[in-house]
């Protein structure tokens, strides 16, 4: 089955081009959202059926590559369209197809009327066809054409109410943040890639991996390639600097937040780091960057959570955070930590987005959980699985998040020392507080909305029934990975699969330390004890004063600003990069650089010919005999010229 594993690829492009092109005339939302969720529905069944059959595989020959058809073939490259079926690539696509086959559901009921309801299904399909590409490529150029067409599906998705007002703005400036952001970081990958191809002549990841182990290069050029390559991963997966794009990008629909942004899009920095580990583990310096950038993130996007109001927003910051887990794993060499987190958090957060979507759906459209209360009677199906999904988060055992994170906080003290640690768990602690702020803002205490004109209710079963399987996915989805000190001789199952994958990175990493069984349980205790205490005090000062944010914000005004204005970011960006870029692109790049030098050249151009046309077109008398005498001058001038030159 492994064979026919551009099916998954193509199935949702099929969608896409049916729903595309004739969704306007179907009009049928039944036929249009069982088009979208049936494609992506077959993509995952044939994921399913090639991840059993690597599965049945020796371990030697769990790498195959489907190749299509040569691409590229210029001078020395030459790149093939072609599919690389390995542990690390089938275990993203069962997320990718798995998750996404869920939410394309839930989509149906939750963009029911919607006017663009066929525009919407097939924006989402061809996400699923470009994160698809992204994560079968077995060379950089189609990785690199899959990367740019999620964020071009971003930019689609995230703008799909173009005609709403977000914020201070609308939709679409929120699009355009994201589109423009994400360039950056793509441009910075690019430069890794042109940089690869000079240093291994080849784009192929099984040539260019083999030639890192093999050549002579220089720990600079190392640097310099894993650097320009983690620049482009900031800016798909929303680290510090370019994180900025993601809280906007909260103006889509929610659905686009749970799948482009929770389970897929912005996970896509995490496996092209994962996926080159060899090239990172020949530059240590750079892996350090990228644990104190993953670790100052998710430190940094946790506070700002603590104190937001809007139910996105809450949660577009844990996903920046918890993105920061994800690269401080990458950065102290747990790769596999680091994809087992993508894995768990794609289930537990997809369901908080979808989650939160069916608040706002139940509460018509109203996002300020200072507004909601007492939901939970009202809402018992989305309140049983937020509930779940937040202690999934908090890290709270047995749930999913539990192992993936605790398996990052243990090897950023084992490998990148107690400073990471302690503001790993911290921001842990964070997290849990929260989250279940969040909860029970929205779901406990008494109503705080008007209860004669708002009439809160249930989602439809489209909608719950997802969100019950992601639940359970939430509650068993980490046993899958439970750590040597409870599994004994078993070991850690995810750990073993994706093993043959960093091998040879973990083996040049091999100086990284480590630390007794005994050490990781005592700080396994004081994690989930923290998280425990946190998620306690939560429930005591919110349930007891729903006020108390309004008394800390008062109690606290200079810090609450800070936090509640996100560190003022964005109008610091705004002032030093935006404003001059906006200002000196009118003063020089237009009036100066297009005005007068391009339009001038041009138009001087037009005026030379003009004139000069004036004087030559004296010539055309119109008199036949004129026209003789010139010609007869011609000829004698060219027979003189030959006669000379002889």
């Amino acid at each position: 089955m492994t064979q026919l594993i551009y099916l998954t690829v193509l199935l949702p492009l099929l969608g896409f081009l049916i729903n595309g092109l004739f969704g306007s005339k179907i009009k049928n939302e039944k036929i249009i959202g069982g088009i979208g969720s049936g494609v992506i529905g077959l993509s995952f069944l044939v994921s399913v059926m090639s991840f059993f059959e690597l599965l049945s595989l020796p371990e030697e020959k769990r790498e195959i590559i489907v190749h299509l058809f040569t691409w590229l073939k210029a001078g020395g490259l030459n790149v093939s369209f072609a599919y690389q079926v390995d542990q690390l690539s089938i275990t993203m696509a069962l997320i990718v197809t798995g998750v996404g086959f869920l939410i394309h559901l839930y989509s149906i009921g939750y963009m029911h009327g919607d006017k663009g309801f066929w525009r919407f299904f097939a924006y989402l399909n061809l996400f699923i066809f470009a994160m698809m590409n992204l994560i079968l490529a077995d060379n950089f150029v189609l990785l690199f054409l899959g990367w740019e067409g999620v964020g071009l599906c971003s930019y689609l998705l995230i703008g799909f109410w173009y005609d709403r007002k977000f914020e201070k703005s609308t939709t679409s400036d929120a699009a355009k943040k994201a589109f423009v952001v994400n360039r950056i970081g793509d441009f910075g990958f690019l430069l890794g890639m042109f940089l690869i191809f000079m240093t291994f002549g080849s784009l192929n990841f099984s040539e260019v991996f083999s030639r890192v182990s093999g050549m002579n290069v220089p720990t600079y050029v190392f640097n310099f390639i894993a650097l320009f390559l983690f620049i482009g991963a900031t800016g798909k997966s929303a680290q510090i600097p370019l994180f900025v794009w993601l809280p906007d990008a909260m103006a889509g629909p929610t659905p686009v937040s749970a799948l482009i942004h929770a389970a897929t899009m912005v996970t896509a920095g995490v496996y092209m780091v994962a996926r080159t580990s060899i090239i990172f583990a020949s530059a240590p310096a750079i892996m350090t960057v990228i644990a104190v950038v993953g670790l100052l993130t998710a430190f940094f996007a946790a506070t700002i959570g603590l104190v937001q109001n809007d139910i996105k927003k809450v949660l577009a910051y844990s996903t920046v955070s918890q993105l920061g887990y994800m690269f401080l794993a990458l950065g102290v060499g747990a790769f596999g930590a680091g994809i087992f987190h993508v894995m768990t958090h794609a289930f537990f957060k997809a369901l908080l987005f979808l989650g939160a979507g069916s608040v706002i759906h139940g509460m018509h459209e109203e996002q300020n959980i200072q507004k909601y209360g007492g939901l939970k009677k009202y809402m018992p199906t989305t309140y049983k699985t937020f509930l779940v999904a937040s202690i999934a988060i908090a890290g709270i055992p047995p749930f999913a998040g539990f192992f993936s994170k605790d398996e990052i906080l243990w090897y950023s003290f084992a490998n990148g020392g107690f400073i990471f640690w302690i503001i790993g768990a911290i921001t842990a602690l964070m997290t849990a507080f929260y989250m279940f702020r969040l909860l029970t803002l929205t779901f406990d205490g008494t109503p705080r909305f008007d209860v004669h004109h708002k009439h809160p209710h249930e989602s439809p079963s489209i909608m719950t029934i997802p969100l019950v399987v992601l639940a359970v996915l939430s509650v068993i989805g980490g046993f899958i990975g439970i750590p040597e000190v409870f599994s004994g001789s078993h070991g850690n199952l995810f750990h073993g699969w994706l093993a043959p994958i960093f091998k040879k990175a973990e083996l040049k990493l091999a100086h990284y330390g480590s630390h007794s069984h005994t050490t990781e349980l005592i700080l396994m205790a004081i994690s989930v004890t923290g998280a425990a205490l946190a998620i306690w005090f939560a429930r005591k000062v919110y349930l007891q004063n729903p006020q108390f944010a309004v008394n800390t914000a008062n109690k606290f005004k200079g810090l609450y600003k800070i936090l509640f204005n996100k560190y003022y970011v964005d109008e610091v960006y705004d002032t030093t990069v935006v404003k001059p870029i906006l200002k000196s692109s009118e003063s020089f790049l237009w009036k100066i650089a297009d005005v007068k030098l391009i339009d001038g050249a041009v138009n001087g151009l037009a005026k030379v010919v003009e004139n000069s046309s004036e004087y030559i077109r004296k010539i055309q008398t119109g008199v036949t005999q004129f026209y003789a005498v010139i010609m007869t001058l011609g000829i004698a001038l060219a027979l003189f010229w030959i006669i000379l030159s002889l």
